[in-house]
């Protein structure tokens, strides 16, 4: 059994954020799914039956940000180093910016190889090679 169910994050800015996500996750093998009555919310799936959704909500007080109180980055699987390195460069032609960049892979620690990036809206991802 998957443990984690869905994650939900908020988002001040739907149209601005999601292509981020979309093109992260899809490159993943995540699934979009647009729901055309719900436009100021996207849905991504994973294999394992977790989801993931963006939501741009009326309720949202203040700007998100990876160093505030909260949640600080989420942490994705990739299927190799390769897959990491060409998702190195290919991040910065979708709102991606490398975080600590000059420990790549390793910024994790010597035996975690990962790839930090934050999007415009403070979002930050790990991405990480078994």
């Amino acid at each position: 059994m998957n443990v984690v169910h869905h994650i939900e994050l908020w988002t001040t800015d739907i149209a601005g954020t999601a292509p981020s996500f979309d093109w992260l996750l899809t490159t993943l093998g995540w699934t979009a799914e647009t729901d055309p009555g719900w436009p100021l919310g996207r849905t991504w799936h994973h294999t394992s039956g977790m989801y993931l959704v963006l939501e741009q909500s009326a309720a949202v007080d203040g700007a998100h940000h990876r160093t505030h109180a909260g949640l600080n980055h989420l942490a994705l699987r990739v299927t190799d180093r390769a897959q990491l390195d060409r998702m190195r460069a290919e991040c910065p032609r979708h709102g991606w910016v490398e975080v600590f960049a000059d420990r790549y892979p390793h910024a994790g620690g010597p035996q975690h190889t990962a790839l930090f990036v934050e999007n415009a809206e403070g979002f930050e991802l790990e991405l990480v090679a078994d």
